[in-house]
């Protein structure tokens, strides 16, 4: 582990990564916060694209179930097109660490057209973003991944939250980041923005994280219009709609699994 100030990980090769400290996680600092994780995945399938020449297709859904912890120690991806096509693909990526896999993503990319004419939502606006007052998640949370984001938010009830939210490092030194998978290092922050409990209180990591999008997102601050739900027999769900300053773009949803410390 390097303790580098400026990015998230180190490239040890093409496919083997290393983490810094800021990607140590909120549940056990030993761990990896899995959030830059699903934006380096991101990143290694759009420098995937690029290569094969599908730089015209868009990521529409990227999907990440979470098959166990990765350690703060390097670990390397597996690409593999299952898929191919001009207008259309299905890509998967398996990030595996010590011999397993700890990742498992999948990833459609789509043909764009000039859709303009009948572009819109029903979502509803985010509140703008110098309404929120700052917050700070590392009061609640320990690990460097929730200390490396700026973060901007109301919360008016437990497990309800409008965030505004900004990573302050870069995912990898001296290299060329998506706007797509720049949001992806970020989005899996949105189970931790206003959990309906303390963590003293219950466990709740997510098994899994699934994106929709209907465009690209612009700009470094990404809104997190956020909703978490528990049922009664340990299964949660924290759902986002997701805005950047245009407006909405997506979704994003985390099944968890939900378990009392008291």
């Amino acid at each position: 582990m390097t303790t580098n100030d400026d990015y998230y990980f180190q490239a040890l090769g093409p496919d083997r990564f290393t983490p810094t400290h800021h990607v140590s996680g909120g549940w056990n600092p030993a761990e990896q916060h899995i959030a830059p994780a699903l934006g380096l995945i991101t990143h290694l399938i759009d420098r995937d694209r690029q290569a094969r020449g599908g730089g015209h297709l868009a990521i529409g859904r990227v999907s990440f179930d979470i098959l166990g912890v990765l350690a703060m120690d390097a670990f390397e991806a597996h690409i593999n097109v299952i898929r191919p096509g001009k207008t259309i693909e299905l890509v998967e990526v398996r990030l595996r660490q010590a011999g397993r896999d700890a990742v498992l993503a999948r990833c459609w990319l789509m043909q764009q057209y000039d859709t303009a004419r009948t572009a819109g939502t029903a979502f509803a606006p985010m509140p703008p973003l110098n309404s929120l007052g700052p917050a700070q998640l590392g009061d609640v949370w320990p690990g460097g991944f929730v200390r490396s984001v700026e973060l901007r938010r109301e919360s008016p009830a437990p497990g309800e939250a409008r965030s505004w939210v900004r990573p302050q490092v870069a995912l990898l030194p001296d290299t060329e980041v998506g706007p797509v998978a720049r949001l992806m290092g970020l989005v899996d922050v949105a189970n931790g923005l206003s959990p309906r409990v303390l963590p003293k209180e219950a466990l709740f990591p997510n098994l899994d994280l699934t994106a929709h999008l209907f465009r690209e997102p612009a700009g470094d601050w990404m809104g997190f219009d956020t909703k978490v739900s528990f049922g009664k027999h340990g299964v949660g769900l924290t759902h986002s709609v997701i805005h950047d300053i245009e407006g909405p773009l997506g979704i994003v949803s985390q099944a968890l699994t939900v378990r009392p410390t008291q």
